[in-house]
Order: structure tokens, then C-alpha cells, then sequence
């Protein structure tokens, strides 16, 4: 066919580069679902985002990464509720919790889990001056209501206050936000999406049960791993990623050492490319 065609004068380069470049997309997100062999990676993920010491600066660069994970979740048709968002002082978020639904969410996600670092010329300071700024981003699987999690009543402060009705077209307005605080390890879970105090409730002891649930199976991946020998040195805390807008334009991810020089195509949601090197390399284990 294709010999057909350029013997006839067309030019078959565009649509075999097309045809070739769709068969590769196929095969590497085939090749991402193979790798997704967790108790949990299938289903969908609640996903923390925090804004580290620094203020405003870290507050905007956690705002960044709340639309960078919006725009990859947008990306992959996945259903979107943010069901806490805590506006900074002067810009950015102090902090804000998603519930991502879609296939695999939790086995994407669980690859961005850690301290990500920006590096920029500070839009906030008048010097122009160069700013390091760090959020924690971690994902929960959400999970299935058969699983127990033992929390007791009387381990809960829950506190009520008004929502702050930000967060765009993912949030709505209510006046029945809860904050549910685990007092044995000081947990704190908030929820303002839902229009009524007991549906918030219900949501934020949602949230509590996967963090609790993750908090003891990270205890047991570090024991089984410190007998096994192999617990990693923790020289950047969990930093796992950086990303550099001056003086130099990089993205890399210190766990795999896999780098990307388009910076805004990153912030934009082009993140499977890490992820689909750190699922690799996680699923052949050390060595």
C-alpha cells in the first residue's frame, strides 16, 4: 500500500511516522498496566499535596503541582473531586487533597509519592533573586470498605469550620467543612467538598483510614527491608524529584536518575515518562 502510494507521487512519511508513533503509545501504556501488579494499583487514588517551609514561595510551587496532577488526571479521562483545599496567604495552596478515579490511578500515582523540589528566578522577590522551594505530594489508595482499619472514637477530635470555596471548578462552596485529627499520630484530614457536615464527615474518615492503612504498610515495607538489608540511605529526606527553571531548564528524578529538559511540557502533565521508568525499576528490584 504504502508503495502504491508513493509511486502515485503521496507522500507516506507523516501518516507512517503517525501510524508508528500510535503502535509505540499502545505498546508503552500496555507496558505500564503490566507493570501495575499491586493489591490496590488498579482502583483510584487520593492524592495529598503539602507545601513545605518557605511561605508564599512554597505555597505557589504547590499550587503548580495541584494543576500539574489536574492536567495529567485530565489527561488520562480520569473523574476528578478535590475535596480539600486550603488557600496560602498570598498565593499558591498551603495544601489540597484529590480524589482521582480512573483505571490504575493508585499505580500511576504511587510513583510521584515524596518531596519534590523546585529551583526558579522567585516571581515573589523583587532582587530576582533565585528560590528553592519543596512540596510533598503522596497518594492513598482509596479503599474498599471491606478492608478494616480499627480507629476508635474516642482517638478523634473533629472540628467544623467554613470552607474557603476555593479550588476551581472541582470544589464546591459549603459551610460544613470538617477536620477530623487522629490524636495516637496526629493525622489531620479536612474535607469541604460536599454541601453537608455529615458527607464531609464521612469523606475525611475516608481519607483517615487510607493514610492510617498506607502508615502501617510503609511500617512493614521498612521492616522487611531493613532485614532484608536494603533499606535505602535517606541523604535528600524523600526528595524524589527535581525540577530547574533557572539557571538551566530540568526535570530529574533522583530515584531513577531519568531526566527530562522540557520543564513546562512536565508542569503541563507529561509525567508518564517517569513514571513508567520508576514502575520499571521498582518492579525488578534492586541489583
Amino acid at each position: 500500500m504504502c508503495a502504491e502510494l508513493a509511486r502515485e507521487g503521496e507522500d507516506v512519511g507523516a501518516d507512517l511516522k503517525q501510524a508508528v508513533d500510535a503502535f509505540q503509545a499502545a505498546l508503552d501504556e500496555r507496558e505500564l498496566e503490566v507493570m501495575l501488579t499491586g493489591e490496590h494499583d488498579s482502583g483510584d487514588a487520593i492524592l495529598t499535596i503539602h507545601a513545605g517551609a518557605g511561605g508564599t514561595e512554597s505555597q505557589d510551587w504547590a499550587e503548580m503541582l495541584y494543576r500539574m496532577y489536574l492536567r495529567w488526571a485530565e489527561g488520562r479521562g480520569c473523574r476528578i473531586e478535590a475535596l480539600d483545599y486550603q488557600k496560602g496567604e498570598e498565593a499558591g495552596i498551603k495544601s489540597a487533597t484529590l480524589m482521582i478515579r480512573g483505571r490504575d490511578a493508585y499505580g500511576f500515582l504511587s510513583a510521584e509519592s515524596g518531596v519534590h523540589r523546585l529551583v526558579r528566578i522567585s516571581p515573589f522577590d523583587s532582587s530576582g533573586r533565585r528560590h528553592t522551594s519543596f512540596a510533598s505530594v503522596y497518594a492513598y489508595p482509596d479503599l474498599d470498605e471491606q478492608i478494616e482499619v480499627a480507629i476508635e472514637e474516642k482517638d478523634l477530635r473533629i472540628d467544623t469550620y467554613r470552607s474557603s470555596g476555593a479550588g476551581g471548578q472541582h470544589v464546591n462552596v459549603t459551610d460544613s467543612a470538617v477536620r477530623v485529627t487522629h490524636l495516637p499520630t496526629g493525622i489531620v484530614v479536612s474535607c469541604q467538598n460536599e454541601r453537608s457536615q455529615h458527607r464531609n464527615r464521612d469523606m475525611a474518615m475516608k481519607v483517615l483510614r487510607a493514610r492510617l492503612y498506607d502508615m502501617e504498610r510503609r511500617k512493614r515495607d521498612e521492616k522487611r527491608q531493613a532485614e532484608e538489608g536494603a533499606k535505602k540511605g535517606i541523604d535528600f529526606g524523600s526528595q524524589i524529584r527535581s525540577y530547574v527553571l533557572q539557571p538551566y531548564t530540568l526535570v530529574k528524578d533522583h530515584r531513577t536518575g531519568f531526566e527530562r529538559g522540557d520543564v513546562q511540557r512536565v508542569l503541563d502533565g507529561d509525567l508518564d515518562p517517569f513514571i513508567r521508568v520508576f514502575l520499571l525499576g521498582r518492579n525488578r528490584g534492586p541489583g
